[in-house]
């Protein structure tokens, strides 16, 4: 019986090489980045290996490599908060497993104010994109509106647009979260989030809703927390959180880094978490050396929510059928040490 060959991967040229998988598809692929001599070098050693590679006239390609664009708001990438950051990184790491390519091109404010086209699909550079984290000033619609290429929007929606979505379930998050502080003994809870600046933040505070109203606690306005501006979305640290004048007993965080910072402000009051006060946050990731405790979480499945954010959007491209519509993405209640039972 003959034996099989195996068909030879572009990890099979980088290491022969001693080169990187990235630089074997730039060269192949005819991208930038690679000198003369060492692109020759790699499409020899390709033909010698009987690779199929884009760009050979004459042969087959064995496997279509795609170029995906990523978009961030500059706003969600600051050095404190690299939440988006790590989503990112775990898009870019499957989609390499993958033989896919990604760009990363940041958002700013004025390009979102004056709605303009990112560069790298103004250029042609991608086969798709994948939107991270909610842009300011309605961006994600004039995006859907003027990219022809297929689209995904990861960790936020929008009810009034067609494009397939990936999140976390928010709403559920936070409605186990709190339902956990109450029966731990708390009555008097605070949420932390300014409402309508996403999507993610307003679900939470819903579900934060509806596990008081279960329990038959009243609202109050005194126990919703800003924690950003309304119309740019940024954030001032700390400052941008002024805490109840009467403290309450537990604080639902929208994300594990604003829990961080009430920490801190509970304690520039002399009192201490969770021994006075409790907190919980939203996420389980927060850039190391923030905080000091263990911040009792809702975990966010970030690699789970890549992985279908990325099935999506290559499903699209190749013309395959597909889930369409929101995509939800379930995890569980992380205990930690910032929560207290009160007898």
């Amino acid at each position: 019986m003959a034996k099989m060959v195996k068909p030879v991967k572009m990890a099979d040229i980088a290491e022969k090489l001693n080169v990187s998988t990235v630089t074997v598809s730039k060269a192949l692929t005819g991208q930038k980045g690679v000198s003369d001599e060492m692109r020759e070098r790699i499409k020899e050693l390709a033909r010698e290996m009987g690779y199929k590679y884009t760009g050979q006239k004459g042969e087959k390609q064995e496997e279509k490599s795609y170029n995906i664009g990523v978009l961030i708001s500059n706003r969600y990438l600051d050095n404190s908060d690299s939440f988006y950051w790590k989503m990112y990184q775990e898009v870019a790491g499957l989609a390499m497993t993958q033989g896919v390519f990604t760009l990363l091109e940041l958002l700013h404010e004025e390009d979102e104010q004056q709605g303009k086209l990112p560069k790298l699909v103004e250029e042609g550079k991608v086969d798709g994109v994948i939107v991270i984290g909610k842009p300011g000033h309605g961006y994600e619609k004039m995006l859907e509106r003027q990219v022809k290429k297929p689209m995904v929007f990861l960790d936020f929606y929008d009810a009034e647009l067609k494009t397939d979505s990936v999140i976390s379930n928010s709403y559920l998050g936070a409605y186990v979260l709190t339902d956990y502080l109450i029966r731990a003994g708390h009555k008097r809870i605070a949420y932390v989030g300014t409402l309508m600046v996403t999507d993610s933040v307003t679900d939470r505070y819903m579900g934060y809703s509806k596990a008081l109203m279960e329990h038959g606690f009243p609202f109050d306005p005194s126990l919703l927390v800003k924690d950003r501006d309304l119309e740019t979305g940024l954030r001032d640290g700390e400052n941008s959180i002024v805490l109840p004048e009467e403290m309450p007993s537990a604080f639902v965080c929208n994300c594990d880094f604003i829990a961080s910072l009430v920490i801190k402000q509970i304690r520039q009051r002399g009192l201490r978490v969770p021994e006075d006060v409790s907190v919980v946050g939203f996420d389980n990731y927060l850039y190391p050396g923030l905080c000091d405790i263990g911040i009792t979480t809702y975990e966010v499945d970030i690699r789970e929510m890549a992985r279908k954010s990325l099935s999506i959007l290559t499903k699209i491209i190749k013309g395959e059928p597909h889930g369409t519509g929101l995509n939800i993405v379930e995890r569980k209640l992380i205990e930690k040490d910032s929560v207290a039972i009160i007898s």
